[in-house]
């Protein structure tokens, strides 16, 4: 009398084993959860840096893709590319 049971139904079992391990859910929702807590202390901290811009694409109407004359290079002078 000391018969283990198994189940017949074969679509119950399917989905157990198909299924991802506990541990590995945990580990997924705690991920998602540290990235979403640092992106929300990350954007309550604000820039880092004095003097960082936004990612705004026009600034006075003008769009020229980051590059041209007027460009800020953040106080870095003789910044104009090439190097050698």
């Amino acid at each position: 009398m000391d018969e283990s049971r198994q189940s017949s139904s074969g679509a119950g079992v399917v989905l157990r084993r198909m299924a991802p391990p506990p541990a590995l859910c945990g580990f997924l929702l705690l991920l998602a959860l540290m990235f979403a807590v640092s992106y929300a202390v990350g954007a309550a901290a604000g820039p880092v840096a004095p003097g960082m811009h936004g990612t705004e694409s026009s600034r006075g109407g003008l769009d020229d893709g980051g590059a041209g004359s007027g460009t800020d290079t953040g106080g870095m002078g003789g910044m104009h590319g090439g190097g050698g």
